[in-house]
């Protein structure tokens, strides 16, 4: 099996980054910048297809990291994700052991998590998936062809959370099997987000239309979960019922633009 990370990223000089990632396999970057290119490299061992395009939005650079690559194995990348050494071959085996997964979840180590979400393989539902952040994400290829990020979620874009939440529950939905590993394949360096400023107005009401685009039967719990469950964390920047309201208004401009498909 070949494995490939997919990296996105913006304003990158050239494919050298990588190295800052500690990424020793084969890579395809899209590099959201001003300009149209298309270069291959061979470097130490590396095959690296680096894109730069003049498209905008973390989930199209997703969707063309996806189309561009010609791996069995793909993993998600941003630009802060630091790999361990073994990465690839902690990845590979993972997936030769569970070879009836089709996507795989694996641990990256971050300021707000420290330790895996499971101690344990797990089989993960529509639940558990809400707990998993992009880079934790690796596929087989050739088993989420059929799928795609939806492009008004995500940095860059309309919304600017939730779309890899949407993009696992998406895959439930297809009948994808996936696995929670509790094996660590990287971290993150200490960087500010690029997207998230506070639990602001816009923050809830991202938040009410990545919910509603997840499931249109039980956004509503999804919402009311969040206002409650979350209370400590965004109590001294807005209300609950401030917050609830956003959240709703948030699905009805998303539902108001967008007729989707819905669980």
């Amino acid at each position: 099996m070949k494995l490939q990370v997919l990296l996105s990223a913006m304003h990158l000089s050239d494919y050298t980054y990588i190295d800052r990632l500690k990424i020793t396999g084969d890579t395809v970057i899209i590099n959201q910048c001003d300009r149209e290119t298309d270069e291959f490299a061979e470097v130490s061992g590396r095959s690296i297809r680096f894109l730069c395009t003049k498209e905008r939005g973390l989930s199209r650079s997703r969707n063309r990291a996806i189309r561009e690559a010609d791996a069995d194995i793909c993993i998600l990348c941003d630009n802060d994700v630091v790999y361990c050494d073994g990465y690839e071959q902690k990845i590979l085996s993972a997936f030769e052991k569970y070879e009836n997964a089709d996507i795989l979840v694996f641990f990256i180590r971050r300021p707000e998590r420290d330790k895996p979400v499971f101690d344990s393989v797990k089989k993960m539902n529509y639940l558990s998936v809400m707990k998993i952040f992009s880079p934790e994400i690796a596929f087989r290829r050739k088993s989420v062809l059929e799928l795609k990020f939806h492009e008004r979620f995500g940095a860059g874009a309309e919304y600017a959370m939730g779309e890899e939440n949407i993009f696992l529950y998406d895959a439930l939905r297809a009948g994808l099997k996936i696995l929670y590993v509790p094996v660590q394949i990287a971290e993150l360096m200490h960087t500010e987000s690029t997207w998230f400023t506070g639990y602001t107005d816009k923050f809830f009401r991202d938040r009410g239309a990545n919910y509603y685009a997840m499931t249109r039967r039980f956004y509503w719990i999804l919402i009311l979960q969040f206002a409650l469950r979350k209370y400590g964390i965004y109590k001294k920047e807005n209300r609950p019922l401030h917050a609830l309201k956003m959240m709703f208004q948030g699905k009805r401009e998303y539902k108001a633009h967008e007729n989707i498909s819905g669980w």
